[in-house]
């Protein structure tokens, strides 16, 4: 079933000048793998291609099963410079999270919300 992001995982976010850090966490233990194979580097650079990102890096964090995101360049030139707020890393979070994911049958059950 494909489902966003956000019925698997929850977020958060920061930006720091023309950076965004965006942080993905599994809403059940259970979850780690699949997001893991599916919330890539690749995958979130094709979800920010029209804020054309300079480079995305994952970092896991296992033993959170939590992944951490560094998205360059697309915050508009930093946040003091941009005249746009829904530039700033914390509203980019919201994008992420709704990323398309596929959840097999069999995990169905830890998902959140309907």
């Amino acid at each position: 079933m494909i489902v966003a992001l956000h019925r698997a995982a929850h977020g958060r976010a920061g930006d720091k000048g023309n950076r965004s850090n965006i942080s993905v966490i599994a809403w059940h233990p259970a979850l780690w793998d699949l997001l893991v194979e599916q919330v890539t580097e690749a995958a979130v650079a094709r979800q920010f291609a029209h804020r054309r990102p300079t480079a995305v890096t994952r970092y896991l964090v296992t033993g959170l099963q939590a992944m951490n995101f560094v998205l360059d360049e697309v915050l508009d030139g930093g946040v003091n410079d941009a005249l746009n707020l829904d530039s700033h890393g914390k509203a980019l979070s919201y994008l992420l999270l709704d990323l398309p994911i596929d959840v097999p049958d069999s995990l169905l059950g830890h998902l959140v919300g309907p």
